[in-house]
């Protein structure tokens, strides 16, 4: 950002929140996500091979209540482990070729995995590379239901699913 801590003030939390808000109730942020995406893609830079699809836990304070004094609906609680997380989670779809990110949704932490796969795999992939929690994919009622992702780019075949858990 390059600010001189000598001669600027920084910009506090709630002056930054106020600008995510903003972004986000104008969907600023995923307009530029596609723009991006689509120079990588006009580049050459995105594959279009398969996708990797992970999701990653948010944490958040309990304490964290919106103004009204309730929680927002979309944080739950979830055990991961041993450990009990409150908070969301993150949903990426990476381009299995170059590592690119083309994909991001966001979940309650307790939603299962595979509930957000057919959101993260783009009409042109024909394989989807994740861990076990992502393995019922294939049957899952949006993707049968999808024309696209139902099937892959070579006739009477379906999309392919591998697992990295082996």
């Amino acid at each position: 950002m390059h600010i001189d801590f000598n001669e600027q003030q920084v910009l506090d939390a709630t002056i930054l929140l106020k600008f995510c808000h903003m972004l986000e109730k104008n969907r600023i942020g995923e307009k530029i996500f596609v723009d991006v995406n689509r120079h990588l893609d006009e580049a050459g830079l995105m594959m279009h091979g398969g996708t990797i699809v992970d999701a990653s836990l948010i944490d958040v304070p309990k304490s964290t209540k919106k103004q009204k004094g309730k929680r927002d609906p979309e944080m739950q609680k979830t055990k991961k482990g041993n450990e009990w997380y409150f908070g969301m989670k993150v949903h990426a779809g990476v381009d299995a070729g170059s590592g690119f990110v083309h994909t991001i949704t966001g979940a309650s932490a307790n939603m299962h995995d595979v509930s957000e796969s057919s959101k993260l795999l783009r009409e042109d992939g024909h394989v989807m590379y994740g861990d076990s929690r992502y393995l019922g994919t294939p049957d899952r009622p949006e993707i049968k239901e999808d024309e696209v992702l139902s099937k892959d780019r070579i006739p009477n075949q379906q999309t392919s699913f591998q697992s990295k858990d082996g």
